[in-house]
């Protein structure tokens, strides 16, 4: 099934979720701390509102899009700082609570601004957005036509933690531990992405 189907059939807890780990995976992006997101990961397994996590969240990863803190920094190069604006818009796009129909719309628009925030930073990126979008509906002739090794790892977690989630014989708080063990591997990767491009920078 392609990554967009899932979406598609997902539920309000797995989109939330789904949403929740693209924007988690790319909190190196802003500088964040790994932990910075865990409250509203805890929030969304007890099913309670993540107003106030959020509202921590947002305050902990710094200004919203069109302030100073947003502009690149001496020596940032131009696709760090479209990575990063995306990651922001993200956490802009965060709904009020994790449910309703603005759940959906928002975990759909994450999936696409992971995968072009994992093209951005990909040294050897060659890889248009109509490719990344026909591998997000799982069209074979983008197979040979996706030739980013990240773009290609974070498709597959998106895709894995959608299954995950719509497994309901793992349980609710279950694939929710098991979807942030994934989305924990690829914040790991994309941590040491940002810190090789920042080291190639001075």
């Amino acid at each position: 099934m392609s990554l967009v189907e899932l979406i598609a059939q997902a539920d309000d807890r797995g989109l939330a979720a789904s949403g929740l780990a693209c924007l988690d995976r790319c909190v190196p992006v802003l500088g964040g701390d790994d932990d910075v997101l865990r409250p509203l990961w805890a929030r969304l397994a007890e099913g309670g509102d993540w107003r106030g996590p959020l509202a921590e969240a947002r305050s902990a990863l710094g200004a919203a899009p069109g302030d100073a803190a947003t502009a690149p920094a001496p020596g940032a190069s131009t696709t760090s700082h479209e990575a990063a604006t995306l990651t922001r818009r993200m956490l802009d796009a965060v709904p009020a609570g994790p449910s309703g129909a603005e759940v959906r719309e928002w975990a759909d628009g994450c999936s696409v601004a992971a995968l072009q925030v994992h093209r951005l930073l990909d040294t050897a990126h060659a890889d248009g957005t109509r490719s990344v979008a026909a591998r997000r509906e799982g069209r074979t002739d983008a197979v040979s036509t996706l030739t980013s090794p990240l773009v290609a790892a974070e498709l597959r977690r998106q895709v894995r933690i959608l299954e995950l989630l719509a497994n309901k014989g793992a349980g609710p708080v279950g694939g929710l531990r098991q979807a942030l063990d994934v989305s924990m591997e690829g914040r790991r990767v994309l941590r040491a992405v940002v810190s090789r491009r920042a080291r190639g920078h001075h």
